[in-house]
């Protein structure tokens, strides 16, 4: 039998392995291009499109690479990549030094590069949905160092939903692109901060060395520059001088731009400049996703019964859900019992309760928000109608009761007329199919969750 063909199988047999360990996205779009080369002396070579598909395997999907091809060949192996448009063997990259900068004094100081970036927020590590499908595309076009598309990036959601996950990812994969990569990534609060301390110690112009010669800069949270007029200057300048050299910014806020009270004009023409988009809370198979994946992480075995109650119960966001699971974890070590259903219910019993209770979401309270918004009556909301300036609203109304309430369909379904409850389930997959492409009905839903939360 030809060699090509039995290493070719083995990889093919290492590809259906990992998919029980690769989201099924992340295989298509970076594993299932790779071909394998050559495999000697421990060593598997596998041919890939381009230079940026050896550093993207090389930081993100090494391990599990070479762990599951180890565990077909009982051995441990090492992993080397040939670049097709080159035809030249490349080795695999070592790990990335942090760049250092000089200081003014001559004295050399290592930059906030490794410091700042969350070895555990990379994109291999990021659970895609459809709440997050668009933001985490976007994402990974920033990451490539060719691109030159969506600057600035301007993520925005709510606490705990990945943006600061999705941001660090962005540096981690130019840092493995390059290790010479000079990122910087800091909260608005560390900006305000650092800023303040440099004009009271006379400082600015090391400040703004460091700030405005990096390649990437990160600044989450950035709806607290809010009512600090010389902070948001400063930063308008930084902006300026980062965009002006063709370096990469990206930003995250609570909200969109236009509703970030007491933001200067100029900056939030300027966050329109590139893409906007948003992150919303993760649907139950995302939450799903997730659980399974910090189970995995954690080293639990997890029965698909309690990942799914956590699931259902926990849905505020991905840090609570996260939480939860580690909260059944530690209870279940010290009590020395079994992972099941009756321990989650137990462990997890008052912090739902507690969920349920801080919600109060009611549908009264839903339809209400929606018919003053779309201008529609009460009446309307729930009629018969088809026509568009109706049927809309209504669609978002029952998306809404199904997200944000306990409701089954046909519970939802009586609430709107005693419909069926396979209308509710149409209307609601017709507003998430929109939700995944359509950035407008992305923010007019944002808007109305929060409305509706406010009570």
């Amino acid at each position: 039998m030809n060699v090509q063909v039995d290493i070719q199988a083995l990889w093919d047999q290492a590809l259906e392995r990992m998919r029980g360990q690769v989201d099924a996205e992340s295989l298509q779009a970076w594993l299932m291009p790779a071909r394998a080369h050559a495999f000697a002396e421990s060593t598997l070579t596998l041919t890939v499109p381009s230079r940026f598909y050896v550093n993207w395997l090389s930081s993100n999907y090494r391990d599990v690479i070479t762990r599951t091809v180890g565990e077909l060949v009982d051995s441990p192996i090492h992993l080397a990549f040939r670049v097709q448009e080159i035809d030249g063997e490349m080795e695999p990259l070592p790990p990335a030094e942090p760049p250092r900068s000089h200081s003014g004094n001559g004295q050399e100081t290592t930059t906030l590069i490794s410091r700042n970036l969350n070895p555990r927020y990379t994109f291999d590590r990021f659970v895609i949905g459809e709440s997050n499908r668009f933001a985490h595309a976007a994402a990974v076009q920033v990451a490539d160092p060719a691109s030159r598309a969506y600057n600035p990036l301007f993520i925005y959601g709510g606490v705990g939903l990945g943006k600061t996950h999705l941001m660090q990812a962005i540096g981690h994969q130019m840092l493995a692109a390059d290790g010479g990569t000079r990122v910087l990534y800091v909260t608005s609060e560390q900006f305000m901060n650092a800023f303040i301390d440099a004009i009271s110690t006379g400082k600015q112009l090391e400040f703004r060395a460091l700030y405005r010669n990096v390649d990437l800069l990160l600044i989450d949270d950035i709806q607290f520059f809010t009512g600090k007029e010389r902070t948001q200057t400063e930063f308008f300048h930084t902006f300026n001088a980062l965009y002006d050299a063709g370096k990469k910014i990206v930003v995250s806020s609570d909200r969109p731009p236009k509703e970030i009270k007491t933001l200067e004009e100029r900056l939030r023409s300027r966050f329109e400049w590139g893409l906007i988009v948003d992150i919303q809370q993760p649907d139950l198979e995302t939450r799903v996703a997730i659980l399974r994946r910090k189970g995995e992480s954690e080293g639990m075995d997890l029965p698909s019964e309690v990942t799914l109650f956590i699931a259902e119960h926990i849905r505020s966001n991905i840090r609570e859900l996260e939480g939860s699971l580690l909260r059944v974890k530690a209870f279940a070590m010290m009590a020395n019992r079994e992972i099941d259903l009756s321990l989650a219910r137990e462990v997890l019993g008052s912090l739902m309760v507690s969920e349920a209770a801080s919600q109060r979401v009611t549908v009264d309270r839903i339809q209400e928000v929606v018919c003053e918004y779309f201008n529609v009556t009460d009446a309307e909301l729930i009629g018969e109608s088809r026509i568009k300036k109706y049927a809309f609203p209504r669609h978002v109304a029952q998306y809404l009761c199904r997200t944000l309430t306990e409701l089954s369909f046909p519970e939802i379904g009586q609430r709107f007329g005693g419909r069926d409850h396979t209308s509710v389930m149409h209307a609601v997959r017709k507003v998430e199919k929109a939700l995944a492409v359509d950035s407008h009905v992305k923010n007019i839903v944002s808007y109305l969750v929060r409305r509706v939360k406010e009570g």
